[in-house]
């Protein structure tokens, strides 16, 4: 009798804490957009690549169609969802300074700029700008690992601007 009185207590508690629905719907964006556009991004920053503007743009489509639900539009500036910016910084400056004033580090910096037009289902505006970083040791050359640091900050500033189609913060 004992361990029936348990086993329905146990039981009881549990149901407590079953979820009430379950459901792999993505909730955090509106039902109203579908497809997203992004123009190529201005290029404001001197020392930058010239083709890294084109670069990291061409990673924001991808990362935002294989991390969301939205769709590429075909056209230019189509889309319930439409992404311009600008590349306004990208620098390179020493870290972790050691005796002798010599860096043991160094950081490359890149800032970027984004507005994002809403047109469903309210017509919004949202702007942000994502600095990112990336460290790598002072006596490697800066042309032999600049690719991968650009991959690196890449990946953050994809995260941040899905992060801000998710949660408009």
């Amino acid at each position: 009798m004992k361990n029936c009185l348990i086993s329905i207590g146990i039981i009881f508690l549990a149901s407590g804490c079953w979820p009430t629905s379950i459901s792999f719907k993505d909730k955090a964006m509106p039902e109203e957009w579908k497809q997203f556009s992004i123009q190529t991004l201005d290029y404001n920053a001197a020392n930058a690549p010239i083709s890294y503007p084109a670069n990291l743009t061409e990673a924001l489509k991808d990362g935002v169609q294989n991390n969301t639900r939205l769709k590429l539009a075909s056209r230019a500036n189509s889309g319930e969802v439409q992404i311009e910016g600008a590349l306004n910084g990208y620098s390179i400056q020493p870290i972790a300074l050691q005796p002798g004033d010599v860096a043991a580090k160094n950081r490359l910096t890149v800032t970027v700029s984004f507005t994002i037009f809403i047109s469903a289902p309210k017509e919004e505006e949202m702007k942000m700008t994502s600095t990112r970083f990336a460290d790598y040791d002072s006596n490697l050359d800066f042309s032999t690992v600049e690719t991968q640091l650009l991959e690196e900050i890449n990946q953050q500033i994809v995260q941040d601007l899905i992060n801000k189609l998710f949660s408009n913060w």
